[in-house]
């Protein structure tokens, strides 16, 4: 199988290529990075010399460039991970969210159209849902983003799916609850507050810190994309979550306790606009066709912290 992953240097991106090559010898992966400050070469740097394994620094957003790549390689299936992502860099400039996440997904969905690619599985949030006080979003709850970041992956959402229904494209479309693990980088709350503690930093808590949300290690996350990958039906979108339902201050309290740190260390700063209360997914549906997360939460957190201390060589230079 011979695959086009879009923003393979991200952190998922890159952790589903490792995925992808150590469970098939036979699968080949051609990644299309812009190498944004999120896109990390290092995070691949070991299968620089893997013949399986391509790297194409390019936009997707560069019609051209796409174009070229689609003519020259005749791909099974591409798994669009590339997008901007940050729901605090969003609010104060929604532009490259627009452009990356809209623009850059039609320019694709365009190429795959015209060359006949198999699967497009379009990799999105439970973001798109907005907050919900009770229960869990389906697959067919209205979309009510609350951030332009969110905004930006409905509008995307929606129009890989019109390319579905109006021409036929083999669209799958994801929406995954909050991940973490390693090569994650440290602007998200996980990370962030693991390399602040290690730094001998407070971590800043919006508001109470009782926002909930549900956590997935992003190794069962890579699993259920090769499961859909294999098994999903086009037109269709699936929850992707982990079952691990804790709020902000909850996760915080856990990180400390790992790392010997106590309550001193939290600072509570005034909440951010938008922030949505809760997110939660019903994700019945890939479980009734046959995926289940493998992690613990405990497990998974500790696994998590373990390999940002271990790596600080990785991290450090991304705060400089």
């Amino acid at each position: 199988m011979q695959l086009l992953i879009t923003g393979g240097l991200g952190f998922i991106g890159s952790n589903f290529i490792r995925h992808m090559l150590d469970q098939y010898p036979h699968c080949t992966i051609t990644n299309l990075d812009k190498i944004t400050y999120a896109g990390n070469p290092a995070n691949l740097s070991d299968y620089d010399k893997d013949p399986r394994y391509f790297f194409i620094k390019g936009d997707i957003c560069d019609s051209q460039c796409v174009e070229l790549l689609f003519s020259q390689h005749p791909f099974d299936a591409v798994i669009h991970f590339a997008a901007e992502s940050h729901v605090d860099r969003s609010i104060h400039d929604a532009s490259s969210f627009v452009t990356t996440n809209v623009l850059g997904t039609q320019i694709l969905l365009n190429a795959a159209l015209r060359h006949g690619t198999g699967k497009f599985i379009h990799i999105s949030t439970d973001e798109v849902y907005g907050s919900i006080n009770a229960g869990s979003f389906k697959e067919t709850d209205p979309l009510n983003p609350s951030s332009p970041y969110s905004a930006s992956k409905a509008g995307s959402d929606l129009l890989a799916r019109s390319f579905f229904i109006t021409h036929g494209l083999p669209v799958i479309i994801t929406r995954c609850t909050n991940n973490f693990g390693p090569f994650q980088y440290p602007e998200k709350l996980i990370p962030f507050f693991v390399t602040n503690l290690l730094r001998g930093k407070k971590v800043p808590v919006y508001g109470t810190g009782m926002n909930v949300r549900d956590w997935i290690y992003v190794k069962d996350h890579c699993r259920a994309i090769d499961f859909l990958l294999r098994h999903g039906t086009p037109g269709e979108i699936y929850n992707i979550g982990g079952g691990h339902e804790l709020s902000n201050l909850e996760i915080t309290h856990q990180i400390l306790s790992i790392l010997n740190k106590d309550s001193a260390s939290i600072e509570f700063v005034k909440d951010r606009p938008g922030h949505d209360w809760r997110y939660s997914l019903d994700f019945t549906k890939l479980r009734k066709i046959g995926w289940e997360p493998r992690s613990t939460f405990n497990d998974a957190l500790k696994e998590t912290v373990d390999w940002y201390v271990q790596n600080s060589g990785w991290w450090k230079p991304l705060l400089r």
